[in-house]
């Protein structure tokens, strides 16, 4: 029996953790609600950059959020990661721990890419008992995420959406509904985003994300180098209506990095947008 994703509403809004802020946040504890931290960026290192997480963990509550899990993929799993991981996690005090539904290699190769699924009864069932077996290993739920898409498999027998609320009840996991990442692959793939939201069980949503993408006309690229662009916030609000109005925000800014306070800019939006939405909700 793995024990619930904790956290919840109260912590509210948060962003990514990136080293150039890091001072910032020291001298200034912004008014965020948590902060998210790339889980391998600190998976091997001790000195400087460890002791700095765990000052950060002592202000603020700490949610990692991981690349390399691959938790798709046929090799096996690597025990040694979840070891580091799982300790990792302790020294936090992590709320969860989420990572991505997707492969990112095979034959013992990292592509270093979040590569997409096929979504059959198949890779359905491989995905369920892997992310059981790191539940167990980690002693906690999983949070996985739904990532951008630029490629589908012919072969797939039910939509993205289909498979992760399947997922979510088969493994008794969480999910992290990436808003943005919805976007780019609605309108790389035409299908409806607000359908793709109302398939999904609103009650397995531990978290979200928000991130800025880049347009090439013929396709989207989820590029995490800007503000988040109106459509997501607008897909935002949906999103919010439909959890309840209670589920922690993150926003994600990882290239093309603003000063701090651009970053509190677009999280004060997004409090603004799931306010109206979630008072919409509740009534």
């Amino acid at each position: 029996m793995t024990a619930p994703v904790s956290g919840g509403g109260p912590l509210g809004f948060g962003v990514g953790l990136r080293t150039p802020h890091l001072e910032h946040v020291r001298c200034h504890e912004p008014r965020v609600g948590f902060f998210e931290v790339i889980s391998e960026n600190y998976l091997t290192s001790q000195g400087g950059r460890r002791k700095g997480l765990a000052e950060i963990a002592e202000r603020y509550p700490i949610v990692l959020h991981g690349v390399s899990l691959s938790i798709g993929s046929t090799d096996p799993l690597d025990f040694d990661y979840l070891t580091r991981l799982r300790r990792l996690a302790a020294e936090t005090r992590a709320e969860w721990v989420s990572d991505h539904v997707c492969w990112t290699g095979v034959l013992g190769l990292n592509t270093h890419d979040l590569l997409p699924m096929p979504f059959t009864e198949e890779s359905l069932a491989h995905v369920v008992r892997r992310v059981r077996t790191v539940q167990d290993f980690l002693g906690r739920r999983l949070v996985l995420e739904n990532p951008s898409s630029y490629v589908e498999f012919t072969g797939s027998s039910m939509t993205e959406p289909e498979f992760l609320a399947r997922m979510a009840d088969d493994a008794d996991c969480g999910l992290l509904l990436d808003v943005n990442n919805v976007y780019v692959s609605a309108v790389n793939h035409g299908f409806d985003p607000a359908r793709y939201l109302s398939v999904l069980p609103a009650g397995r949503v531990a978290q979200m994300h928000l991130a800025g993408h880049s347009d090439h006309g013929t396709h989207l690229i989820d590029t995490h180098d800007g503000p988040v662009a109106d459509p997501v916030w607008e897909l935002y609000a949906r999103a919010v209506a439909a959890t309840g109005g209670d589920v922690p925000t993150l926003l994600e800014w990882d290239d093309k990095l603003p000063g701090f306070p651009v970053l509190e800019a677009e999280l004060d939006k997004a409090r603004r947008v799931a306010e109206t939405a979630g008072g919409r909700a509740h009534a």
